[in-house]
C-alpha cells in the first residue's frame, strides 16, 4: 500500500523492464480457478461438445457448425468460438477438457489485459489489485471452466479495448478498425451481446482523441461500416447458400442467421419474448412456469397439469426462496425481478456484485471535480470509457425479460477495472487528506462489508456463521480504525489498507472456488455452494441426493422404480444457452420441465451443498442426458441396414449424448428445443423412401412446431416392444427420464 502515492511514470519506469512479481500469483490463481479438475468434466455442455463431435468430421460440418455429422441443424449461435474449440479438440484430442480448454485460457488472459488496460494509465498497483478483483470474480472462472460461449467472448472484447487504447495513444487509425473489427469478430461469437460495449468505444475514441470532428466523424463511421462487414460477413454466406446445400439454421424460424441474430439471440433477449412455435409473445417479467423462455423456448408438458397442481401446491411454501430481508421469487432461473436494484438481488449479487458499493465509491472518487467540457485526464478518460462499458450494461440486465446468470460476466471487466483504479484514487485522497474525498475509503469499505453479508445471508446453512460475522465484524472495525486514523500516517495504517482489502475480496475468493468445491454445471454455469446445479440460489434442504441437483434422471429408455417421486426433477431441454430451468413455483403448471411424465411432479429440486460435492470420477455433466442406454444404442446399430441416421428424435437433449459416443448422424428434428419447423411430412416420408432414416426415439419433449410430424410418425409406425431396447438400469444414471417410445417406419 505504500506504494501507491508513486507516481504512474514513475511505477511504469521501474516496471518496464522485468516481470511484475506481485502478477505471478495472481495468474497462478486464475490458473487454478480456470484449470483445475476440468478434465472430471466428460461430456461439458454436450449440446455444444456434440457440435465439436459433429464439425471434427468435415470442413462442410465445421463452417456451419452443424449439430450434428449429417448436417441436418446447426447450433443456435455463430462458429467461431467451436472453430477454436474444434480445433483444440483436434490438437488434444476430443475430450470433454479440450472443448473447455479454449474458454479456461481465454478466462486468465482476460485477467493479464485487465492488467495490462489499467497498469498503463492508473499505476502498476491498480493494475494488480484489477487482476486480482477480475480472477475472483465468482462467475469469470464459473463460466471458463465450461465450453459456453461467454468467457471467449470478454477476452475477445478486451483485445479490442486494448487495440483502441492502442489507437488514442498512437495516433493511428488502423488500430481503430482493428479494434471495431474486432468487435465483429467477437459478433460472430455471440451476436448481439458483442454490441454491448460499442457505447463505450464510441464515448472514449470522442473524448480522448485529439482531432476535428470532423475526422473523428469519418473514422468512427468506417470503423463502424467495417465491423458491420465482419458481423455479417458469416450471415450473409450462410443466408446465400441454398438451404439444401447446408445445414437448417438451428433456432430460427426462418432458416436465417440474421434472423437468428436480431430475435432469438438479439431483442428478444430484452423483451423476454418467446417464439415456441414461430409466434412470439411477451414473457412476463415474473417468469411463470408455464411460459417457455426466447432462449430455450421450452414446451411444458400439459398433460402433467391437472395431475400435479394439488401436489406442487403443498411444496411451493417450502420451495419457495425468500430473498434476505423479503421478497417473493427469484425470478427466472434466479435472475431476480427487473429493477434498480435488480444487481443486488438474489442470484445475481453472489455472482457479480461483491464489489459494486466499493466501485460505486471509487467512480464517485474517480470523477471528483472533472468539468463536463474538460479538459480531461488520461485517468478521467479511460475512467469513462469503464463507466461507459459499465451502465449500459448494467441497465440492460436489470431491465432485460430473459438472460441467464453466467451472461453476468460481461460486467466483471469494468467492476474489476474501477475496483483496481479506485482502490488506489481512493487510497492516494485518504493519505492526503482530501476533504470530503477521504472519506471514501472507508465508506466504501463499509458499504461493500455490508452488502457481502446480504449477500452471503441465505447460505448461512452451508456455509456457517462465522464467515458470515466475520466479514461483517472486520468490515465495520477496519472501516471504523482507518476513520478514526486518518490524521496519522504510518505503516499501521497502510497495514490496515492492506487487510481491509484482503476482507473485501475473501469471499468472492471462497466463492470463485466453489465449482471446484462442489462441482459446477456446465450447462448453467453459476457460482455458490450450490454451484452443481447451476441455478445460483440458496442451497435447499433437500435430504435426498438422489433427487438433488440433476440425480435422479435416466437417459433415453431407461426406467426407474423411483421415477414418480414428487421431488424429482424433471430435465430442461438442452444446453447452458438454451437448457431452461424453471424455478418451483406453485403455478397451475406445477414447474413441470420438458418430458416430464405425468406421474411426476416434476417439482424442482436444490442440491444440498452435501450433496453436490464433486466425486473423484469424472462427471458427465452435459445438461441432462449425458448418459447413453446401452441397450437401446447396441440395438439401433444392430439393426441399422445402411440409413444415415442412426435414429431421429425431437430435439437435441436425446441426439447430442448418442453423437457424443459415437460419433454417428442423430436427428433432431426441431433442432435445438424441438420447435424449429425444419421438417415436413412430406420432406420426411422423401427421406425414409431413401433410406436415410427409419428409427424415432419420442419422448414428448420439445415437440413446439413438429406435432403434424410427431402425429405421422405415430400413425405409420411400428412401435419396438420396450423389452428389446429398453434398459432396466436405475438412477445412477444421468438424463432425459425414461418415458420414450422407440418405433420404425420403412416405406416402399
Amino acid at each position: 500500500m505504500k506504494h501507491m502515492n508513486s507516481e504512474v511514470k514513475e511505477e511504469r519506469t521501474s516496471n518496464k523492464k522485468r516481470i511484475d512479481l506481485f502478477l505471478v500469483p495472481i495468474v497462478l490463481i486464475a490458473a487454478f480457478l480456470n484449470l483445475f479438475k476440468i478434465w472430471t468434466d466428460e461430456y461439458a455442455n454436450a449440446y455444444y461438445t456434440a457440435a465439436v463431435k459433429s464439425m471434427l468430421q468435415s470442413f462442410h460440418n465445421f463452417f456451419y457448425a452443424s449439430f450434428d455429422p449429417g448436417g441436418y441443424v446447426t447450433i443456435d449461435k455463430p462458429p467461431v468460438v467451436f472453430w477454436i474449440q474444434t480445433i483444440s479438440a483436434k490438437i488434444f484430442g476430443f475430450h470433454g477438457w479440450s472443448v473447455i480448454l479454449p474458454q479456461a485460457l481465454a478466462g486468465i488472459g482476460s485477467v493479464l489485459l485487465l492488467y495490462v488496460l489499467v497498469k498503463r494509465t492508473f499505476g502498476v498497483w491498480a493494475g494488480r489489485f484489477a487482476a486480482l478483483a477480475m480472477a475472483l470474480t465468482p462467475i469469470v472462472p464459473a463460466v471458463s471452466r465450461t465450453n459456453n460461449i461467454d468467457s471467449m467472448l470478454v477476452f475477445t472484447l478486451l483485445v479490442a479495448t486494448w487495440m483502441l487504447f492502442r489507437a488514442v495513444r498512437t495516433a493511428k487509425f488502423g488500430w481503430v478498425l482493428a479494434a471495431f473489427a474486432m468487435i465483429g469478430v467477437a459478433f460472430n461469437m455471440k451476436m448481439l451481446q458483442a454490441y454491448m460495449v460499442l457505447p463505450a468505444f464510441y464515448v472514449f475514441y470522442v473524448v480522448a482523441t485529439k482531432i476535428t470532428w470532423k475526422k473523428k466523424i469519418a473514422f468512427l463511421t468506417t470503423a463502424t461500416a467495417l465491423m458491420l462487414a465482419v458481423s455479417v460477413s458469416w450471415a450473409v454466406v450462410v443466408d446465400s447458400t441454398s438451404a439444401d446445400k447446408r445445414p437448417y439454421m438451428g433456432s430460427s424460424q426462418t432458416n436465417s442467421v440474421l434472423e437468428l441474430a436480431f430475435g432469438y439471440n438479439g431483442i428478444n433477449r430484452l423483451t423476454g419474448n418467446t417464439s415456441v412455435t414461430g409466434s412470439s409473445h411477451k414473457q412476463p417479467a415474473q417468469a411463470q412456469q408455464q411460459t417457455a423462455s426466447s432462449e430455450t423456448k421450452q414446451t411444458s408438458n400439459s398433460n402433467a397439469e391437472s395431475s400435479q397442481s394439488s401436489n406442487q401446491s403443498k411444496s411451493s411454501s417450502s420451495q419457495k426462496m425468500q430473498a434476505p430481508g423479503g421478497g417473493n421469487q427469484n425470478g427466472m432461473f434466479n435472475t431476480g425481478n427487473p429493477g434498480p436494484f435488480r444487481l443486488f438481488q438474489k442470484g445475481l449479487s453472489d455472482q457479480i456484485s461483491w464489489l459494486l458499493p466499493f466501485v460505486i465509491f471509487s467512480i464517485v472518487g474517480l470523477f471528483a471535480g472533472v468539468k463536463f467540457k474538460g479538459p480531461y485526464t488520461a485517468k478521467q478518460k479511460e475512467s469513462l470509457f469503464w463507466l461507459a462499458w459499465l451502465l449500459p450494461v448494467a441497465v440492460f440486465f436489470s431491465i432485460a425479460g430473459f438472460f441467464h446468470q453466467y451472461y453476468l460476466i460481461m460486467l466483471a471487466p469494468p467492476i474489476a477495472a474501477f475496483a483496481g483504479a479506485g482502490a488506489v484514487a481512493l487510497w492516494s485522497m485518504y493519505k492526503q487528506h482530501n476533504g470530503w474525498k477521504s472519506w471514501l475509503l472507508p465508506s466504501g469499505i463499509l458499504t461493500t462489508a455490508a452488502l457481502q453479508v446480504y449477500i452471503m445471508s441465505p447460505y448461512v446453512s452451508s456455509i456457517g456463521v462465522a464467515p458470515i460475522a466475520g466479514v461483517g465484524a472486520l468490515g465495520v472495525i477496519l472501516a471504523l480504525v482507518l476513520a478514526i486514523r486518518k490524521e496519522r500516517k504510518n505503516s499501521v495504517t497502510n497495514y490496515l489498507g492492506v487487510a481491509a482489502m484482503v476482507v473485501l475480496l475473501a469471499m468472492p475468493a471462497y466463492w470463485a472456488m466453489t465449482p471446484i468445491i462442489y462441482g459446477g454445471n456446465s450447462m448453467l454455469p453459476a457460482a455458490g455452494p450450490d454451484s452443481s446445479s447451476g441455478m445460483g440460489g440458496p442451497p435447499s434442504t433437500a435430504t435426498n441426493s438422489k433427487q438433488s441437483g440433476f440425480n435422479g434422471m435416466q437417459p433415453p429408455g431407461s426406467s426407474d422404480s423411483n421415477s414418480s417421486s414428487n421431488n424429482q426433477m424433471q430435465p430442461p431441454s438442452g444446453s447452458s444457452n438454451g437448457g431452461q430451468m424453471q424455478p418451483p413455483s406453485g403455478s397451475s403448471n406445477s414447474g413441470q420441465m420438458p418430458g416430464g411424465s405425468s406421474k411426476n411432479n416434476g417439482q424442482m429440486q436444490m442440491p444440498s451443498s452435501s450433496s453436490s460435492k464433486l466425486s473423484s470420477s469424472k462427471r458427465k455433466s452435459g445438461g441432462m442426458n449425458a448418459e447413453v442406454n446401452t441397450k437401446l444404442l447396441n440395438y439401433l446399430t444392430k439393426n441399422n441396414t445402411g440409413e444415415k441416421y442412426l435414429f431421429a428424435t425431437t430435439d437435441s437433449t436425446s441426439a447430442a449424448p448418442y453423437i457424443i459416443k459415437t460419433g454417428k448422424p442423430v436427428m433432431a428434428m426441431g433442432g435445438f428445443s424441438g420447435s424449429d419447423p425444419i421438417l415436413t411430412v412430406s420432406k420426411l416420408k422423401s427421406m425414409i423412401k431413401k433410406g436415410e432414416v427409419k428409427y424415432f426415439y419420442l419422448s414428448g419433449m420439445g415437440k413446439g412446431g413438429q406435432s403434424d410430424v410427431i402425429t405421422w410418425i405415430k400413425e405409420n409406425s411400428k412401435e419396438i416392444p420396450s423389452s428389446k431396447w429398453q434398459s432396466t438400469s436405475s438412477s445412477s444414471q444421468q438424463g432425459p427420464s425414461g418415458n420414450g417410445t422407440l418405433y420404425e417406419i420403412t416405406l416402399k
